[in-house]
């Protein structure tokens, strides 16, 4: 291996995160917003030594392979880790990233199935939730752990969805249920604009994350190594691909520098409390992703098992997803992020107005390792299930519940207290202002988060509101004046027939899509477009300076009208408009302006034209070669000064208003 890494003080190179940046190892309670930083908890040390930070698997950099020993006997004397029966829950992570950059392909590898391929244009289109023991990643990581390590964390439970819905989704009072997130990168292409988008989600919510190199096999000449760690199959390639595959890293860590996130290769990372971690991997042969498992159930056996700590009593979840199944009528997918849901149990779930109180008619547990949303298997019909699980839910009446409600157990004497806790939770924090655009989402976290995004780039919100865009939402909208807040924003929601019939019938624009960015993105561009047709607009409205010359050897008619080419000196020229000459006096109206054969509106500076003017005899009131202004009435002078003239107009403007001043010297102040 390269010597120049066993060198590298990545502590040494980069600063320490910003105070704004959630640290890769801080805390994350899903009851509060802020929580202290946990004291790191280490077991005792094997052999009198005590591991570092950068011990989370075994080995070293300097490695020689060459003396490695025959593969039985390493395998004989791998540490094998201890499992430790504790009391806390599995972590709950979840997957951003680029569209198309490999989030549910790594699930899908890790889990074995294969969801990903079954998808349109394999892309997420569906919320999931995958429970990975910790058998299984103690299985597929045999010989990369430290000597002496133990693990009480149970598992991993895996949110899979499309971009970083979900994790708006998974919100308790304003901050995400996620303990944990997986940023995938793919490692050809760097930070895309919904990549930097997730970073600062997560910034914002302070969930500690990994990114995921994805896709390294792009790189020309990588030689597969199918079911490998990372290190071995990074030493089974050539030098030229290890280089490439380093100035890709260096890449990324520049790149993630410039969004606040310092972060460096996860072997050579000294401190997890302030340098994240960066895995390469590639899931399509399944390189590397042993290691991404390793590192998260590492940082968080290490630095959040406070906050896995198990809750004993009634259970608290959120709604992922609301959606009819066939034969059980309306289900809720839900995260239980603690206590425990019992089939007998009353429930309480957050609607857009009072909150929901029903019974319980199946629990549907998925099988370890099986995926909520396409299992293989039939579900596990159970009796209940304790934090921290993926479950669906078919109850009596779902009628009004939305993605990102909470739901609480109750009983009689709890009642009246969830419903009140319950009523404060689904009001949704945001700040509107007087004037704006309005926006509808799928959820309280997706509306935050679009939000958010707006105020950001300083995009005015007047109204917000949870579900599809109604016929409703476009009549209110289409009472705005001002045409730039003529605007609907839809995220993750439909677009009604009834409303887009409406929004075409009364001017309302509707910018729809799952991607903040994108949204953003196509009404900034419009809204470009639209204040040229809104000046253009303004300009035919008003009369803007137009200075001309009459051509000597352009002359059709000498009166009734006077037919004459004209050159346009200075600003433009409008059919109808008057005309004066440079003493002031009256020249006539332009009636009609043609190029060839082809009418014109209107001509503008540099052109030559056939103009034909009422009023003035050819050799009398006008003579060729004369220059003639068109007369500007003086109620436009202001609205002149109000719009943006090009230098030749204010050249032509000023040369008029000189006239004018000749015989009133405040005309048009």
């Amino acid at each position: 291996m390269d010597q120049e890494e066993q060198k590298r003080d990545p502590d040494g190179e980069k600063d320490a995160p910003k105070e704004e940046q959630p640290k890769p190892s801080e805390a994350h309670d899903p009851e509060t917003k802020k929580e202290p930083t946990p004291e790191l908890k280490k077991e005792e040390p094997s052999e009198g030594t005590e591991p570092s930070d950068g011990e989370l698997v075994e080995g070293t950099e300097g490695e020689n392979e060459d003396e490695a020993e025959p593969e039985d006997e390493k395998k004989e004397e791998a540490p094998v880790p201890e499992l430790v029966c504790g009391t806390i829950r599995q972590p709950i992570v979840s997957v951003l990233g680029h569209v198309d950059h490999g989030k549910t392909t790594i699930l899908d590898t890790i889990r074995s199935t294969t969801v990903a391929s079954r998808e349109a244009g394999r892309i997420t289109q569906h919320i999931g939730a995958t429970e990975v023991p910790i058998q299984n990643i103690l299985d597929r990581c045999k010989g990369m752990f430290a000597k002496g390590a133990k693990f009480s964390v149970p598992g991993l439970l895996f949110i899979d969805t499309p971009g970083h819905k979900a994790f708006t989704t998974l919100r308790s009072r304003g901050g995400s249920l996620a303990d944990l997130a997986v940023l995938v990168v793919d490692v050809m292409e760097g930070l895309m604009p919904q990549t930097k988008e997730s970073i600062s989600i997560l910034k914002r919510y302070k969930t500690p994350f990994v990114i995921a190199a994805n896709k390294v096999d792009r790189i020309s000449g990588w030689r597969a190594q199918h079911g490998t760690s990372f290190k071995k199959s990074y030493a089974e390639q050539s030098p030229r691909v290890q280089e490439e595959l380093e100035l890709k890293i260096y890449k990324l860590i520049e790149d993630l520098g410039r969004e606040g996130v310092s972060a460096d290769r996860y072997d050579r990372v000294a401190d997890f409390t302030k340098t994240f971690a960066i895995v390469p991997m590639t899931a399509k042969t399944d390189e590397g992703v042993s290691d991404l498992l390793l590192v998260l159930v590492g940082l968080a056996q290490r630095f959040l098992e406070k906050n896995l700590k198990l809750e004993t009593g009634p259970a608290k979840a959120t709604v992922l997803e609301v959606k009819e199944e066939k034969g059980m009528g309306k289900t809720m997918d839900l995260i239980v992020f603690s206590g425990t849901l019992k089939k007998t149990d009353r429930i309480a779930i957050g609607t857009e107005s009072t909150p929901l109180i029903t019974k319980i008619k199946a629990l549907l547990k998925p099988k370890p390792t099986d995926e909520i949303r396409d299992p293989r298997d039939r579900f596990d019909s159970v009796d209940c299930v304790s934090a921290a699980a993926g479950i669906k839910l078919a109850a009596q009446d779902l009628e009004g519940v939305i993605a990102g409600a909470p739901l609480r157990v109750i009983t009689d004497d709890t009642e009246a207290e969830v419903i009140k806790q319950l009523t404060k939770e689904m009001q949704v924090d945001i700040q509107h202002d007087d004037e704006g655009i309005l926006v509808k989402a799928d959820a309280i976290g997706s509306l935050e988060a679009m939000a958010f995004e707006m105020r950001e780039m300083k995009i005015p919100l007047k109204a917000s509101g949870i579900g599809h865009i109604t016929k409703r939402d476009v009549t209110d909208v289409g009472t705005i004046t001002n045409p730039l807040h003529k605007v609907i924003f839809g995220f993750s929601v439909k677009l009604l027939a009834e409303a887009e019939e409406k929004a075409k019938e009364i001017d309302v624009k509707i910018f729809q899509s799952d991607i903040i960015y994108k949204i953003v993105e196509d009404y900034e561009a419009w809204t470009i477009v639209k204040k040229r047709e809104l000046e253009t607009c303004s300009r035919g409205e008003i009369c803007y300076p137009g200075m001309i010359k009459l051509l000597p050897d352009y002359v059709f008619r000498q009166k009734d009208p006077v037919i004459i080419g004209v050159r346009v000196l200075g600003g433009r020229i409008r059919q109808g408009q008057n005309l004066i000459r440079e003493d002031g006096k009256e020249a006539g109206k332009i009636k009609s302006i043609r190029s060839g054969e082809d009418p014109l509106k209107e001509a503008i500076q540099g052109q030559e034209v056939a103009v034909a003017i009422t009023g003035p005899t050819l050799g009398r009131q006008i003579k060729v070669e004369d220059i003639l202004y068109v007369d500007i009435p003086e109620s436009h002078i202001k609205e002149l000064r109000k719009v943006e003239l090009n230098l030749d107009e204010m050249d032509t403007l000023e040369k008029f208003l000189k006239i004018k001043h000749r015989e009133k010297p405040f005309w048009g102040m």
